[in-house]
Order: structure tokens, then sequence, then C-alpha cells
């Protein structure tokens, strides 16, 4: 029977709310510095056996694709150990929640072991930042090499090869076979004694800043991307000829020719940097995908870990309540 001195609120008192923090952050630190631990052994582990199976040798230790494989594979495993380590030891290690609901406790539990997944993976990002930077700079420098792959080595065969006293690149060599002699030419020494000799014999050396001035003829083709003008042919063809002792239609094909062979020199060059760079760049975007796998699959098993810990922790309280 009601009390008529009773109001609505008596009847229905306000829930007792709780001053202490939902957060145990002593259990989420702890769970953390567990997960971080364990990545880093486990890291090292993996760099130990991964680098025993390769091998500089040609036909000796594992492929390539072999060996992207396992390191997926033992990234997703470390992520499994370390964080259903952590995840369950933060859940065990928590504060015992009193008057609140299971649907609460499960909630808070998840909550606690992504926490602590996500206080492990900042520290290991803080100790590891050289190795991520590296991924994200390497898909960086490889698509800024695909987009500019044609400028860079244009520009990096230029300030090496139009040098006036650099013999070694490709240039030098190029305009060093315009002015090698004819050996098997039909121009050959007179034989006949006080005849007139043949103009062309014997072949004149290279007049002074020939080499040069030929390599700066061939490098302002190259950057237009244009074949040589007919009549920097005829002009290095009269240099070639003066030189090597040829005609001036041989002197002007072999020039033709030399400046065709060193065009498709610096084309084989600029589709081996696109490949590399397209290889570079898949590379480091597999390895940004499957890292963010892991690390996803990571918060997961600590996330239900915790809720495993938990309850069990939660258990033994019920059951034996003197070791509270």
């Amino acid at each position: 029977m009601n009390n008529p001195n009773t109001s609505a609120a008596d009847e229905c008192p306000e829930p007792i709310q709780t001053q202490a923090s939902a957060v145990s952050w002593s259990a989420i630190l702890a769970g953390a510095a567990a997960t971080a631990a364990l990545s880093l052994i486990l890291l090292m582990l993996g760099t130990g056996l991964e680098l025993s199976s390769v091998s500089p040798w040609a036909f000796s230790g594992v492929s390539a694709t072999t060996f992207g494989v396992s390191t997926i594979l033992w990234l997703t495993f470390t992520q499994l150990v370390a964080s259903g380590m952590g995840g369950y030891l933060t859940g065990r290690l928590r504060i015992k929640w009193v008057a609140v609901h299971t649907d609460e406790i499960h909630f808070r539990d998840t909550a606690h072991g992504f926490l602590a997944w996500a206080v492990a993976a900042l520290a290991t990002a803080a100790l590891l930042t050289s190795v991520i930077g590296s991924i994200v700079s390497g898909g960086i420098q490889a698509g800024a090499s695909m987009v500019g792959g044609v400028a860079t080595v244009t520009a990096v065969g230029s300030s090496e090869m139009a040098k006036p006293n650099n013999d070694s690149g490709p240039m030098g060599y190029f305009v060093d076979s315009l002015f090698r002699k004819d050996l098997n030419s039909t121009i050959s020494a007179p034989d006949i004694a006080g005849s007139d000799p043949m103009p062309a014999w014997p072949p004149k050396p290279i007049p002074p800043g020939s080499a040069p001035e030929v390599t700066r003829i061939f490098m302002n083709s190259i950057r237009t991307g244009s074949s040589l003008p007919d009549e920097d042919i005829r002009y290095v063809g009269q240099v070639v000829a003066q030189s090597t002792g040829l005609t001036q239609q041989d002197a002007e094909k072999r020039v033709s020719d030399s400046y065709a062979r060193l065009q498709v020199k610096l084309r084989d060059a600029e589709t081996a940097a696109k490949e590399a760079a397209n290889k570079g760049r898949k590379a480091s975007a597999y390895a940004a995908l499957w890292l963010f796998i892991s690390l996803l699959i990571g918060a997961f098993v600590a996330s239900f870990a915790a809720t495993i810990g938990g309850r069990q922790r939660d258990m033994q309280l019920f059951i034996q309540p003197t070791y509270y």
C-alpha cells in the first residue's frame, strides 16, 4: 500500500553516481609495456631469421617473393601474439568495477584492450620512427621519380656528360667513337714515290676543342628531345672527316649512327629508372597496406583478449573473494 506522504522522487531514487574513473591507466600502461616489449623481441627475432635466409649469391637463399610473404606473415604473427598478451594482461590487472552492468563491463574491457594497444603502437612508432619514415618517404620518392623520370635522367646525364674534361661517361665514349681512325678505310697512303699525296691523307689530329663542341651539340639535341639537325650533322661530319680521313658522306653516317646509339642508350636508362621506381612504389604501397592490416588485427586481438582477461579476473574474485 502506497504511503500518501511519499513523493515520486522517493519511489524512484536517483542511480548511485560514482566518482571513481572507469579507466584503469595502470593496467593499460602495464599491458602496453608488455605489448611493446614483446613486439620488439619478436621483430628482432624475425629480422635475424630473415637475414639468415637471404644470400647475395645467385641461386642461393630464398627468393624475393618468399622473403616478402614471410615478412608479412611474421608481422601478422607478431601483432597476434604481442597484442593478445598485452590485452589479456590489461584485462586481468584492471580494478574491480562494483555495481556495473555486465554489458558495461564488457565494453570497458574492450576499451581497455584497445587503449593498451594504442599506447603500445605509439611507443613502438616512436622507437621505430626511422623504419616507418623510410616506408613513407620511399613511396613519395618513388612517385616523384616516376613523374620526373625523364627530367632526372637527362639532368643527371647532362651535368656529368656535358663537362668538357669528362672522358669517362657515356657521352665521352660516343664522342670518342666519332674520331676513331678507320683502319679498314679504302683511303691509303700513296705507295708511288713522287706521286701527289691524297687530300685526306694523312688524317689530321683532332682539333683542340672539337670534342667538347661536339658534346655540346649532342647535348643540345638531347635536351630538346629532337633528332640531330642536318646542319649539325654536316658540321660534325666535316670535323670527323678531317680528323679520321673518312669521306664527308661516311663521316655524316658515322655521326648519325653514333647519335642514334646514344639516344637508344638514354632511352634504355630512362626505362630502367622508371621500372625501378615502379617496383619501389609497389613495394612501399604493399608494405604500408600490410602494416595497416597487421595493426588492425592487433587492435582487434588486444580488445578481445582484454575481455577474456577481465572475465577471468571477475570469476576468480567471485570464487575466492579472500584474495581480492
